[in-house]
């Protein structure tokens, strides 16, 4: 595993500044194209909430990118802060196979 000293940006930064603010679309016009709650989309957005694979496959085609890089971008996210925000993991021992 790569040792990260900063944080992944959460998809939702993305989101919102790559691709909300140059198509200076809303949350609300967005969260309508794509068939989803304003609130659903606005957690994400907002970095409260992440990115599921539905969410994914939408934003996909409204962006005509891929589900797998907003997956990617929220597993980076987790793993870095599930391997940072705590050490408990750190103390299991491995299993000699």
């Amino acid at each position: 595993m790569r040792i990260r000293k900063r944080p992944p940006v959460h998809p939702g930064g993305i989101l919102k500044r790559q691709y909300l603010e140059t198509t200076s679309l809303t949350i609300s016009e967005l969260s309508e194209r794509i068939g989803v709650s304003r609130k659903t989309l606005s957690k994400i957005v907002n970095e409260k909430g992440s990115v599921t694979p539905d969410m994914a496959l939408r934003l996909a085609k409204v962006f005509d990118t891929t589900p797998e890089l907003w997956l990617n971008l929220q597993q980076n996210y987790d793993l870095w802060h599930a391997s940072n925000d705590s050490s408990d993991w750190k103390n299991i021992e491995t299993i000699a196979m």
